[in-house]
């Protein structure tokens, strides 16, 4: 059996617009694969089907070999977890709580019953509580657990966003860009972290990595698949994508220095 995700033959029109053109890639289950390209390449739109935000008009995706039929409401249960550009942490709950919401799929009842004044479970909240710090402390920010995420470095609240997908005990996490707006050494933090993903214990995942800083892409992906116009013009190595002469025309040039945007 096919373990991870795969796309096969996945094509996405918008009116006359080809915005995925016969798309096939494969995220090993204990890998880190990225996806470059220009912008307007097709990388939000592959995510959003991943993420059963947009439906294809042809092909098919397949999780651990099972046919895979996303739907936003339900990716948790699917064994799938995505973090978003910026931060989208919930303003009005502390950094703690927002790691928890990460896990409430987990739960018949809890956190988000106390949120609104339902009834609740203890013993589900407190078993969130408990999972949700500890994967604060793997992320070395345990000491934040207690604050509002608006008091907290640009740096902190990104590992915060990660903390909150992690809780998803994902079998696949989706990374848009999680190095937009870190400096040089966050970067390299983020590296080792996500290198780090596809062997976690417990709880590995495989890695699908969107993101236009080439040093981070260098230095976490197993295998780099390049998207231009849509189509997949390029899969491979990250050195042999670095070297390869249609990924410098359509992309890269001084990209690989890590000033793409």
């Amino acid at each position: 059996m096919e373990q991870g995700l795969a796309l096969h033959q996945v094509r996405v029109r918008f009116g006359g617009l080809t915005a995925l053109d016969d798309v096939s890639l494969r995220v090993p289950a204990t890998g880190v694969l990225g996806v470059i390209g220009p912008n307007g390449a097709g990388k939000t739109t592959l995510f959003n089907v991943v993420c059963g935000f947009v439906t294809p008009e042809s092909g098919s995706l397949t999780l651990d070999g099972r046919p895979l039929r996303p739907r936003p409401h339900r990716l948790n249960r699917l064994g799938i977890a995505r973090t978003l550009q910026g931060t989208g942490l919930f303003p009005g709950l502390t950094v703690l709580e927002n790691v928890m919401t990460g896990a409430t799929h987990t739960a018949r009842a809890g956190f988000l019953s106390a949120l609104f004044g339902l009834p609740r479970s203890d013993r589900d909240e407190r078993r969130l509580r408990r999972h949700a710090l500890a994967v604060l402390d793997e992320l070395g920010i345990a000491g934040h657990a207690d604050a509002a995420p608006a008091t907290l470095p640009f740096a902190v609240r990104q590992r915060v966003a990660l903390a909150r997908a992690l809780a998803a005990r994902p079998r696949l996490l989706l990374l848009d860009e999680p190095a937009g707006g870190l400096g040089a050494e966050d970067i390299d933090d983020l590296a080792e972290l996500v290198r780090g993903l596809p062997r976690r214990d417990p709880d590995p995942c495989a890695v699908l990595l969107v993101e236009h800083h080439m040093d981070l892409v260098m230095a976490v992906c197993d295998e780099v698949t390049v998207l231009d116009f849509g189509k997949v013009i390029a899969s491979g190595t990250p050195e042999q994508i670095r070297d390869d002469p249609a990924v410098t025309d359509a992309y890269l040039g001084a990209a690989v220095d890590g000033s793409a945007t």
